[in-house]
């Protein structure tokens, strides 16, 4: 008895650590964020950070208004915000180049990159 009693506790300990594992983030896997407020212009951003959640809250944090929200979140690559006189968009890349390369295209004339970030 005392024998099957170590066994099912064993394998619930065994059970408890597989699934801790799966919920852990990928070794070296890093988060970043971008939060923006539009009517002010105001832009943070986070790089790096441990968690999606750490990242999101500094973004807003550096965005300095009540009123930010993330607009992007990225993990392995790059985001980047472009704003122009009547809109933004944030696009993602592999590069800090390419977001925003992408960013300005879809943008357009008279746009300019308000915030980038790149994560490790």
């Amino acid at each position: 008895m005392k024998l099957a009693i170590s066994l099912l506790l064993l394998g619930i300990a065994f059970a408890a650590q597989a699934a801790d594992k799966e919920r852990a983030p990928t070794r070296n896997q890093f988060y970043g964020a971008i939060a923006y407020h539009a009517p002010t212009n105001n832009a943070g951003w986070a790089t790096d950070r441990k968690s999606s959640r750490e990242a999101r809250l500094e973004a807003l944090k550096q965005c300095g208004h009540e009123s930010c929200v993330v607009v992007a979140t990225v993990t392995r690559g790059c985001a980047a915000l472009a704003r122009g006189p009547k809109q933004t968009f944030v696009q993602k890349g592999t590069t800090q180049q390419e977001a925003q390369t992408k960013a300005l295209g879809k943008c357009g004339k008279g746009c300019e990159i308000a915030a980038w970030v790149c994560t490790k």
